[in-house]
């Protein structure tokens, strides 16, 4: 569960430490007060975008540490462990905002992405918001809200893999027929420039060794003149640095004997005659070893010539051609090969799709078998909360269609019947704002119930509901904490006397920049709060009877 929440600079929020409990919590407070901003907070530290329209005036960035104990997430745990991110039995998780809009995760102090920090919330944290009643008019959410309850993932996991193998390989065997249409031309292509190509012999192809040779001999001259010229210099005129060497090393010789200092100067020029003369003997064996060829000129200019004209034709650089072979040989293959390809496919489709029905088969009966408990559950839940006479009816249909389907081959439509008499019909037909608020309501403590999520928030889903019916609304949320976790924002009293914790939240104006902090309110505090969300400006005597009346009675179940 949520042990802690700290915020640091976070819009209204300047800085915030709260301790949470196991049980119930209500948030409560003045509209405006900065309850949605807590919510934010949570949101953004589970991987909701960042924004840096969220930062408090004049800070340099947001921050927003989360602290749960994992005793009752051993999901969680385990997810922990496997990534290589567990740390004994806590999860910290961290989310900064900078001013640039720019975000950084951690899980454990260790940095995360934001998909691993979503993957890890969803068996955290479960945020149930305020217009929840709104995408309970789309049949998908209708269909996932099925699936929750009659707990199908590992199955429904089965059939979208089984989807997603069998769309991959309709998807080829679609391609390749379409291509074979056209096959015979597209063959006779590849083999005609593949033997074009095949005039260069790639086992030997050296591009930028051909271009050097080349580049070599059109310059022959020039290097056998300046070589004969340097040979010259070095070694074989009189004047030559040899014969210079040698006349420095004998005069330094005979000075030597007069300051033996100078015999390492001599030692060194000794070495560098040496040198001179293995340059001179290499440089010599270079160019007797040269032999102007021009024929030999004209081949490699013929084989260049070659080698760039089909380059060109073909678009790439000389260097890939031999790739561009590799590529029009495989392609070449394929298309030869393509028949029996098409076969194996068109076998391994027809495997798939008898899988996948088999699969959705088995998922649509235990949706079916399923629907019919959780409308009985909900039906029954529907009439506590104000509708006497309603019945809700969950309907499992499914498509005629041959072509799988992601999430298999049902359509899921939830129906209701407000009144005697009534046939049911879709949510969007029959239920006004405030019975879509307690249908919705109704779905998500039901389906709720069945989650091993060990914190579930609740914004304000307890909208359009008053008087004895909001009294159950709590009810029906203080049972959901049993064995979990439930923070609820509220304003709504009788919800809020259910509470086994109240936090209150307050502005305050008394700086140029609005504050929002949070407070758990004793049982003597509480009185007042319940009072004020009860009556209107003036809290009279009454007012306050009656709020000692809802939280002694709600303590008292």
């Amino acid at each position: 569960m949520l042990l802690n929440l700290t915020i640091l600079d976070l819009a209204v929020v300047k800085s915030l430490n709260l301790d949470l409990a196991q049980g119930m919590s209500v948030l409560t407070g003045e509209t405006g007060a900065g309850k949605s901003i807590l919510l934010t907070a949570l949101g953004l530290a589970l991987g909701d975008r960042a924004d840096s329209g969220y930062i408090r005036p004049d800070c340099s960035r947001a921050e927003v540490n989360l602290e749960f104990d994992l005793c009752d997430a051993p999901q969680a745990s385990q997810w922990l462990k496997d990534h290589d991110l567990d740390d004994e039995r806590q999860c910290l998780i961290r989310r900064v905002v900078s001013s640039d809009g720019r975000s950084k995760a951690y899980i454990n102090s260790r940095p995360v992405t934001l998909q691993t920090l979503q993957a890890l919330s969803e068996q955290l944290v479960e945020i149930h918001g305020q217009h929840a009643h709104l995408t309970l008019l789309h049949s998908d959410e209708q269909r996932r809200l099925l699936d929750v309850f009659a707990k199908t993932q590992p199955l429904l996991d089965k059939v979208n893999q089984c989807h997603k193998h069998w769309q991959h390989a309709h998807k080829e065997l679609n391609a390749l027929i379409k291509t074979n249409s056209e096959k015979h031309q597209r063959e006779e292509l590849l083999r005609y420039q593949l033997e074009e190509l095949q005039q260069l012999d790639f086992s030997r192809y050296d591009y930028a060794g051909l271009s050097e040779e080349h580049t070599k001999l059109a310059n022959l001259e020039h290097i056998l003149s300046t070589g004969q010229l340097q040979l010259d210099l070095l070694y074989e005129n009189d004047g030559s640095l040899h014969s210079s060497f040698n006349q420095s090393i004998k005069d330094l010789n005979h000075l030597a004997r007069f300051a033996p200092e100078l015999t390492d100067i001599v030692t060194l020029l000794s070495e560098a005659q040496i040198q001179t003369e293995e340059a001179a003997l290499q440089l010599r064996h270079f160019l007797k070893a040269q032999d102007a060829d021009p024929q030999r000129i004209a081949d490699l200019e013929n084989q260049i010539a070659i080698i760039q004209n089909l380059s060109r034709k073909h678009h790439v650089s000389p260097e890939q051609l031999p790739e561009l072979v590799q590529q029009l040989d495989s392609e070449l293959d394929g298309l030869t090969h393509s028949s029996e390809r098409i076969e194996a496919l068109t076998q391994e489709t027809a495997q798939l799709l008898t899988q996948y029905n088999e699969l959705a088969k088995q998922l649509s009966g235990k949706r079916q078998q399923q629907a019919k408990k959780l409308q009985k559950h909900i039906s029954a839940m529907i009439k506590e909360l104000g509708m006497p006479h309603g019945e809700f009816i969950v309907e499992v249909t499914q498509s005629n269609t041959e072509t799988p389907k992601l999430n298999g081959n049902d359509t899921v439509n939830f129906l209701v019947s407000a009144n005697v008499g009534l046939p049911p019909k879709p949510l969007t037909k029959v239920a006004s704002g405030g019975e879509l608020s307690r249908i919705s309501l109704a779905i998500q403590v039901t389906t709720a119930s069945d989650k091993s999520t060990p914190t579930m928030i609740f914004d304000e889903v307890d909208s359009g509901i008053g008087g004895g019916i909001a009294e159950i609304v709590g009810q029906k949320l203080r049972s959901l904490s049993h064995n979990r976790q439930v923070l609820c924002v509220t304003h709504l009293p009788q919800v809020a006397a259910q509470a086994h914790h109240h936090l209150y939240v307050e502005k305050n104006n008394q700086t140029d920049i609005t504050a929002s902090t949070v407070r758990l309110l004793t049982d003597a505090e509480r009185i007042p709060e319940v009072a004020r969300m009860l009556g209107g400006v003036t809290m009279t005597a009454n007012t306050l009877a009656h709020a000692q009346e809802m939280l002694t009675h709600a303590l008292a179940h």
